[in-house]
């Protein structure tokens, strides 16, 4: 069950932070500060994002969409759901710029030996995607994110 609980986290913490720094050039997030010119290079993307209130928002809305996903939603049978979305906010907050500390594990350790399928990751994939499109992220930024979480899947696949 413990190997379970990391599988949950790790996934669900890759693709908020893929989430949010997919938005990075546009501001992306419907509710977040909106980028003025000549003023995007000095904000973070923290700041640009909306701030924690954004982030959370996101990670709540992810994390609900892979509970409801039945595909995946048996490895977060035994995960205190209030911890993974503080730890979610938290990575997220700190890997775009702002004032949280992160202190999980990388995602290879976290999913090593949890037999992750290319179909559990698609499954994910999927569940961002419906995140993204609860908050209007452009289909520019959507596939941008896409990129991102494509190039740690080698990380967090073992099966084919």
């Amino acid at each position: 069950m413990m190997a379970s609980k990391w599988y949950g986290m790790g996934v669900v913490v890759v693709g908020v932070t893929a989430v949010l720094a997919g938005c990075a050039d546009t501001g992306g997030v419907k509710g977040a500060v909106q980028p003025v010119a000549g003023i995007t290079a000095t904000k973070t993307l923290y700041e640009r994002l909306g701030g924690k209130s954004a982030i959370t928002a996101v990670v709540d809305q992810f994390v609900a969409n892979v509970a409801a996903d039945r595909r995946i939603n048996s490895r977060f049978a035994s995960t205190d759901i209030p911890k993974l979305k503080g730890h979610l906010v938290d990575q997220v907050c700190q890997a775009t710029g702002g004032p949280c500390t992160y202190q999980g594990r990388d995602m290879k350790r976290t999913h090593l030996g949890m037999q992750i399928s290319s179909a559990d990751f698609g499954a994910l994939v999927q569940d961002l995607v419906a995140a993204l499109d609860a908050f209007h992220v452009p289909a520019g930024e959507k596939s941008e994110l896409l990129g991102m979480l494509g190039s740690m899947k080698k990380d967090i696949v073992e099966l084919p």
